[in-house]
């Protein structure tokens, strides 16, 4: 294991700690009494069925375990702070490729075995309507398409960076972040676990109204290791939600951007971006259609590194870097949240969404199927910590066309609790 970033992420975590005895010498009582621990314990199967291409021969099953424990202090004199460890662990054979245990007969299943601070952060709040926040931590902007913790993966994306956010101005929201390091869901084992960093994101929302909220946002990524990752994005965003009566609503997502090399990229491109989806939702029911487009050149294409990947382009995973000639996915989502059937069954969501992919320029590379099935259960209250349990099924049918891409067959069973 890398000794730099362990040193930088104990580094960050005694800085936050040391802020408070100081407060602890005035007032414990609103440190520890206000306070709250918190965590949560997920399992998941995953089982992964790939056609190739080599070395791929057998067929992943990984059985893996996270489990988060923190603390987050009260409020005294508007400063706060987080700490937070996390544990990711397999409990089943080694059966996949974790990206870092040289398994690579079997299909990737990124959930490596780590042990780390997964958050250390300490805010200030003085500043009328505004907040400064330091440390390691989560951060998730928007629907997490260019910044995003990739929940779904057991190990989080965290970001060491100083936030300001800002909301003094009514219906304005504002927020400027800069990033030194980003830790990685591959843990500090995979040589990329740790990226250091140059990056800086502007971001500005304002609410004119339910039908309209309008975003702007600039993203200057420069990263030493990969610096075909370096570059710079412009973009805005428009959503909102309308009442068509009393029962349903239509709600939309428009977005635009541009991006080109920065930094120490030494590549020249110029990529653009669209999203549009609208939808309409009532009565338990969600159906949306979608189509995004992430340009290409054939050499270069706008790529969102940082983002939450699973959630955009098939939950099989197969487009998590922009292929070389562009994107387009145009999709159809269908998804019921049942209720007034029975208490046993109330709350069961069930989701459908069907993807066709091809290039920007040319490629056809094919479609996916993705469904799931999930409910969250009360649990009874019988004096232990847990107040629910959540559980999910999801599977991914890809069905590749052109090369290089294979067909590829993903399950998951997922139960989890916090407290």
């Amino acid at each position: 294991m890398r000794s730099y970033p362990l040193y930088k992420t104990l580094l960050i975590s005694a800085l936050c700690l040391t802020a408070l005895p100081a407060m602890a010498d005035d007032d414990v009582e609103s440190i520890v009494k206000d306070g709250r621990f918190f965590g949560e314990a997920r399992y998941r199967y995953e089982y992964v069925d790939q056609n190739g291409p080599a070395p791929i021969t057998d067929n992943a099953k990984a059985s893996i375990i996270r489990t988060n424990v923190g603390f987050e202090t009260g409020t005294y004199k508007n400063f706060q702070a987080l700490i937070e460890a996390q544990f990711v662990g397999n409990i089943g054979a080694n059966d996949f490729n974790d990206t870092v245990n040289g398994e690579t007969s079997y299909p990737v299943v990124a959930d490596p075995d780590t042990t780390e601070i997964n958050q250390a952060w300490l805010s200030y709040a003085g500043i009328p309507d505004t907040q400064i926040k330091a440390g390691r931590q989560g951060i998730n902007i928007d629907n997490q398409r260019f910044i995003g913790t990739v929940g779904w993966r057991q190990n989080d994306q965290t970001f060491d960076s100083v936030m300001l956010t800002n909301s003094s101005i009514p219906g304005l929201d504002l927020a400027y972040t800069y990033v030194w390091n980003i830790n990685r869901i591959f843990g500090d084992d995979h040589p990329l676990g740790d990226l250091d960093t140059e990056t800086h994101a502007a971001h500005a929302n304002y609410k004119v109204a339910d039908w309209l909220n309008i975003t702007g946002y600039v993203y200057w990524l420069d990263i030493d290791l990969v610096p075909a990752l370096s570059s710079k994005t412009f973009g805005t965003r428009l959503t909102g939600d309308v009442p068509l009566n009393d029962n349903w609503n239509f709600f939309y997502e428009a977005e635009a951007a541009t991006q080109d090399n920065h930094g120490n990229n030494t590549a020249s491109y110029d990529e653009k971006y669209y999203h549009l989806a609208p939808g309409i939702k009532g009565h338990g029911w969600t159906f949306q259609l979608g189509y995004e487009e992430l340009g290409g050149d054939g050499t270069n294409a706008f790529q969102t590194p940082l983002a939450t990947l699973h959630k955009f382009n098939g939950w099989a995973d197969k487009f998590l870097s922009t292929p070389a000639n562009g994107l387009e996915d145009a999709y159809g989502k269908i998804s019921y949240k049942v209720s007034g059937l029975h208490e046993n069954i109330d709350g069961t969501t069930l989701t459908a969404v069907y993807h066709d992919f091809d290039g920007d320029k040319s490629g056809d590379y094919g479609s996916e199927l993705d469904l799931s099935i999930g409910k969250t259960f009360k649990l009874p209250d019988a004096g232990q910590p847990f107040k629910d349990v959540n559980v999910l099924l999801k599977y991914a049918d890809y069905n590749a066309e052109d090369a290089p891409y294979t067909d590829t067959q993903k399950f998951w069973f997922q139960v989890g609790v916090k407290f």
